[in-house]
């Protein structure tokens, strides 16, 4: 005869069991890997590709202790131009079997950063800014044109530029005029990363410099807008991974090889988003004649030989920037 019921024993047995089930699940929804990243510089396509589980969680780079954010995350997504305020000692040194991926573009600009920095980032994205520009017909800048058309009378008090010293200093450095920067802060230009799409919308701006993540779904839906590369070269901007001590740098392969499929590399190429990964197809998209990267939107491979990268800023460094800005 079967036995329907329950001894006490049996009962209590049973709810220990089913207490400790429940104590173990819990444990493990905690354990859920976490990703900090600022999302306004990276395509939706990018985001959409992390493992679903993964908690994705949108950084502040306007709060004054970034690194308060940090440290409930176990990898973080950031670009060159935060890193300074990071405090690297709180992540790990990056493996060699993630380094075995990178190419060789990735693995010379590592070598310009410190010693101790580059242990701890690893490149995973890279974006090319662009200069974005409203009914060209007009003005009829092209690649081939250097940074010199930054000068013109044309447009004075009608461009949106980066907020930031370092990447207008950069490119002034490119105009051939020993008075560029000089002359470019004095033409009452607007300097604004977050609203400078809306400003070329809605205002008689005419062109605004800005990461192509930025420019490419607006070029989708904007007949008046195009884009430019100049062959002379654009800056770059790096996304790097910061990866915690408790983190498995393991899961981290399984998602660049993800990343490498032909389809997926192709939505991230398409939104801005270029992969800095030795991989024969992924290098083939820096490979672009200037015909075929004006088709697409693209910057051609002269445009990304003569590019340019943003290592970390020593401290004499960023007080002399801050005197020649200050100087104008």
């Amino acid at each position: 005869m079967i036995k329907n019921k329950l001894t006490r024993k049996e009962f209590l047995n049973i709810a220990k069991l089913s207490v400790l089930f429940l104590l173990t699940s819990c444990k493990g929804l905690s354990k859920k890997i976490s990703i900090g990243l600022y999302k306004n510089f990276l395509p939706v396509s990018f985001i959409n590709l992390l493992p679903k589980i993964w908690k994705k969680n949108n950084l502040n780079y306007r709060e004054d202790n970034l690194n308060v954010n940090f440290r409930d995350k176990d990898i973080i997504l950031i670009n060159d131009g935060w890193i300074n305020r990071v405090e690297l000692n709180y992540f790990c040194d990056i493996s060699d079997p993630l380094l075995n991926y990178l190419d060789d573009r990735s693995k010379n600009y590592l070598r310009t950063w410190d010693p101790i920095e580059r242990k701890k980032l690893y490149p995973f994205g890279v974006i090319p800014y662009g200069v974005i520009i409203k009914n060209n017909e007009r003005y009829k800048i092209t690649n081939k044109n250097n940074w010199d058309f930054l000068l013109s009378k044309d447009l004075i008090g009608k461009m949106i530029l980066p907020n930031s010293p370092r990447i207008l200093i950069s490119i002034a450095e490119r105009i051939n005029n020993k008075n560029a920067i000089k002359e470019i802060i004095n033409q009452r230009n607007i300097y604004d990363d977050i609203n400078a799409i809306d400003w070329l919308i809605n205002t008689d701006a005419v062109l605004a410099i800005l990461p192509l993540t930025i420019c490419e779904k607006y070029l989708k839906i904007d007949s008046r807008l195009s884009i430019v590369f100049p062959n002379q070269g654009v800056p770059l901007m790096w996304n790097f991974l910061l990866i915690r001590n408790n983190f498995k740098q393991t899961l981290l392969l399984n998602l660049i090889d993800k990343l490498l499929e032909r389809n997926s590399s192709n939505k991230l190429i398409k939104d801005g988003l270029y992969l800095p990964f030795n991989n024969e197809y992924i290098q083939s998209n820096y490979n672009y004649s200037s015909k075929s990267a004006r088709l697409l939107n693209r910057p051609s491979e002269e445009c990304w030989r003569n590019s340019w990268s943003f290592s970390s800023l020593k401290e004499f460094e960023k007080v002399e920037l801050e005197k020649i800005w200050k100087n104008y």
